[in-house]
Order: structure tokens, then C-alpha cells, then sequence
């Protein structure tokens, strides 16, 4: 079988062989060419040493990201690519890394210290594909394998319990039996890897196509409890309303599944709801309201992407669209929408109706969502007519206000705030000369 390998990695493959020495593409590569997929990146393998390697490719620019490991990345304005000596490893002792590694002439080794069947594949073109451990068939029967005993795969770095997950869900693959079962056997050990590689591998389980997949597995194996207990209490959670035909937890892996592939998205529809259980009072009919679960469910956001290492950024979005997502209720005017625009911003605003959508279209089959699309259309306008909701876009600014002898200080900031409330009803009146003459109005009055 040949596969259409670009001309930069190519390249350095025919370098090391025209060197003397092995080279072969490895890993998710040969995975998700298999699959008639491109792949992101090219990773190589070969029986060059570390220094080898450096001496080969010094007219290359190269980063060395793990150099007592044999792995150096060589830089290419087409992409970068990362050259791994052969190499075999101890025992790990840590549940991350290796008690020794050494170097090794047989690809055969180094394909053996991979984690999955289809991951422990290499290829060129004067050899074609390497597959000792039945990668190829494991692809057909769509089935996620470790290579050799799951408990020693597992034992040697914890996160690929998650990592089996995250294949399986973004493959559509299931877990073959002996290394789900050795997954949750070991998933408790999963506390013991960092939160960085936790939540990365965790983010993109939640960017696949159907996440609500991966958090049953990881529910199914344990792994849930151990890095999200905050959404345990969900699960067959009765919400003891007529507007809801599903308990928290299906209703919100429901939205989950409809919400865009959009990181902070899918996160908000993660923790939009998981508030319910703590806020839930029950009234005369017997029939659950759930007061305040918006406000419960964004602090719980945060906290969660603070243990998670999240950047504040993606936090702070999250938690905005979370403490939001109840505002679909709400009549709101035109100064109604620019002011929520302004919280929002232009972009998560419509993340926000996504959201909104998702989480009406999974309450009940009777729910409509015509007040939702016909509020996106009208903040649609708004922008597209670029109406003033935030002071940037006023025709006057700080400097204009002194030039009327405003003395500088917290007034700059009202009038500002005055005329943009103006401006927000009434927004012909945006044109300079006419705020200056209602900023001095105002003054006046003061």
C-alpha cells in the first residue's frame, strides 16, 4: 500500500536513509491515512541517535523537546516534524515515566512501547506498513486495543485510560473488553497526572462530534468521578417539571451534543444546568422550580476550569454564557439587546444563542425556539447597521469632553456612560456635535 506522504516529511525520511539509517513515518499518521484521513502532523521514527540526528540536520533549525528521550522536532516552513530514536523503556514508576530508556536499532521495539493497536503502526515506501501488534485490523473492526497487557499500558501513564476514551469517541470506536475493564480498574490512578494533559485530552473529547458518547465512557469507567464529581449529582437527577422530559444529566448531554464544536460552547452547555440539583424547591402542585441554578452553575464553572488550568479567558467566557443562558425568558428591547451584546461581545453572543437553542430543542418535543432565532436576527441587525452598544463606538470620546472644559475624572467616564445610553435608544443621535450639546445638557443639570 503507498501513501501520499507530503514532500517535507518525505524529505527528511530520504535524508536519514541516504545517511544509512532507518526512517519510517509513525504512529497517529499511518492511523489517520488508513482512515482516508489528512493528517495534522507527521512524527518519524528511525535508528539515528540524538547526536546523529543534530549532526544530520544542522542546516536544519531544530528544538530539542526531550533529548534524553531521542526526540527533536526539525523545523520546515511547511510544518514541523518530530524525529524519535528507536528506543525501549524501563518500568515506570511514577505512572508518567520510564526508570530508564535506551536507544535501539529494531523498529519493532519502539513500535512495542506505544499505547493502542492503531496507534503502533510505521510505513515507508521501500518497506510499507509495519504492524505487529494487528493495528490495520483493529481500524476495520473499530475496536480500541493497547498494545499488549492494558494493565501495563495503563500502569505506565495513567492519562491514556482518557486517551482510550478520547479515540474512541472521536472514532466512533468501542473499547474492547480487557482494556475498558483495565481502565476502570486503574481509573482512580488518573488523579496522579497533571490537570494540563487531564483537560486537554478532556477538551477534545468535548469538541468531537458526539461528546455525549465520551462522558458516558467515562462515566462507565469511573473516570467521571474522579475529574468532574461535580456532575455526578446529575445523573437520574428527576427534575419534577412538565417542561423537562429528561433527568439533569441526559438533558445536558443533550445539549452537549447540539451545541457547535466551540470549546468554551460546549463547556458552557457542560455546567449550564449542573446547578439544578442544589437549587431544586418544590411548589404547592408538587412541580421543581430550580431559582438561582444559572448563578450556581457559572461559579461552579469556574471553579472546575480553575482545577482544570484553564486560562482565564476561556473561564471567564464560560462562566458569562453559563450565568446567561436563563435570558431567553427575558422581552428584551433594543437597548436590552445592545446591553447584553456589550456583556456579551460580538463573537459570544452567538455563542450564547447556540447555547440557548440547544437547551430549549432538548427540554421538551413541544418547546419552540422562534423567540430565540428571531432575537438572533435582530442582533444580527444591529451589528450589521454597527448601532453604538459599547462607548468605543460613540462619535465623541474622552478628549471631546474636555475640549468642552470637563475637568478629568470619574465624569468623563458618566457622561460617557449617559450618552451611550442615548445613544442606545435613539441611535440618529450618535453624531458628534449633537452629543457635545447633550453632554453639556447633562452637565448642566448636575
Amino acid at each position: 500500500m503507498q501513501f501520499n506522504i507530503p514532500d517535507y516529511v518525505e524529505k527528511i525520511l530520504e535524508k536519514l536513509e541516504k545517511e544509512g539509517y532507518q526512517a519510517y513515518v509513525v504512529g497517529g499518521s499511518i492511523r489517520d491515512m488508513l482512515l482516508g484521513k489528512s493528517p495534522k502532523d507527521y512524527d518519524i521514527t528511525t535508528d539515528a541517535k540524538p547526536f546523529e540526528l543534530e549532526d544530520i540536520f544542522s542546516d536544519y533549525k531544530t528544538i530539542s523537546v526531550g533529548k534524553e528521550f531521542g526526540t527533536i522536532i526539525v523545523c520546515q516552513e511547511e510544518g514541523n516534524v518530530e524525529i524519535t530514536t528507536f528506543r525501549q523503556e524501563g518500568n515506570y514508576l511514577d505512572g508518567r515515566r520510564p526508570e530508564w530508556v535506551t536507544f535501539s536499532r529494531k523498529v519493532e521495539d519502539d513500535l512495542s512501547r506505544r499505547d493502542f493497536t492503531i496507534n503502533a503502526m510505521a510505513y515507508n515506501k521501500k518497506v510499507g506498513i509495519i504492524d505487529p501488534y494487528g493495528g490495520r485490523e483493529d481500524l476495520k473492526n473499530r475496536i480500541i486495543r493497547t498494545v499488549g497487557n492494558p494493565e501495563k499500558r495503563f500502569s505506565e501513564d495513567y492519562l491514556r485510560i482518557l486517551r482510550a476514551i478520547r479515540f474512541a469517541t472521536e472514532l466512533k470506536f468501542t473499547i474492547d473488553k480487557p482494556t475498558f475493564y483495565a481502565g476502570r480498574k486503574y481509573s482512580s490512578k488518573i488523579s496522579n497526572v497533571s490537570m494540563e494533559r487531564i483537560s486537554d485530552e478532556f477538551f477534545k473529547i468535548l469538541l468531537s462530534k458526539k461528546p455525549s458518547n465520551g462522558i458516558r465512557m467515562m462515566e462507565e469507567m469511573g473516570i467521571l468521578e474522579v475529574i468532574l464529581p461535580e456532575l455526578i449529582p446529575t445523573i437520574g437527577f428527576d427534575q419534577r417539571n412538565p417542561n423537562h422530559n429528561m433527568d439533569v444529566y441526559n438533558h445536558i448531554l443533550c445539549v452537549l451534543d447540539n451545541t457547535p464544536p466551540i470549546i468554551q460552547t460546549r463547556l458552557a452547555a457542560l455546567f449550564h444546568d449542573i446547578g439544578k440539583p442544589s437549587s431544586l424547591t418544590i411548589d404547592e402542585r408538587g412541580v421543581g422550580h430550580f431559582y438561582g441554578h444559572d448563578q450556581i452553575g457559572a461559579q461552579i464553572s469556574k471553579m472546575v476550569l480553575d482545577r482544570f488550568k484553564a486560562s482565564n479567558d476561556l473561564r471567564d467566557k464560560v462562566y458569562l454564557l453559563v450565568k446567561e443562558h436563563m435570558n431567553h425568558h427575558a422581552d428584551f428591547k433594543e437597548k436590552g439587546l445592545k446591553r447584553l451584546i456589550r456583556r456579551m461581545g460580538e463573537k459570544e453572543i452567538f455563542d450564547l444563542i447556540d447555547l440557548q437553542i440547544a437547551d430549549i430543542k432538548c427540554s421538551n418535543e413541544k418547546a419552540t425556539i422562534d423567540h430565540i432565532v428571531e432575537r438572533r436576527k435582530r442582533i444580527e441587525e444591529i451589528l450589521e447597521k454597527e448601532e453604538a452598544y459599547e462607548i468605543r463606538q460613540l462619535a465623541i470620546n474622552g478628549r471631546d469632553l474636555l475640549g468642552l472644559g470637563l475637568k478629568q475624572g470619574p465624569i468623563i467616564g458618566k457622561v460617557l456612560e449617559y450618552l451611550l445610553d442615548r445613544v442606545m435608544d435613539k441611535p440618529e443621535l450618535n453624531e458628534k456635535d449633537t452629543l457635545k450639546k447633550l453632554a453639556l445638557d447633562y452637565i448642566e443639570k448636575k
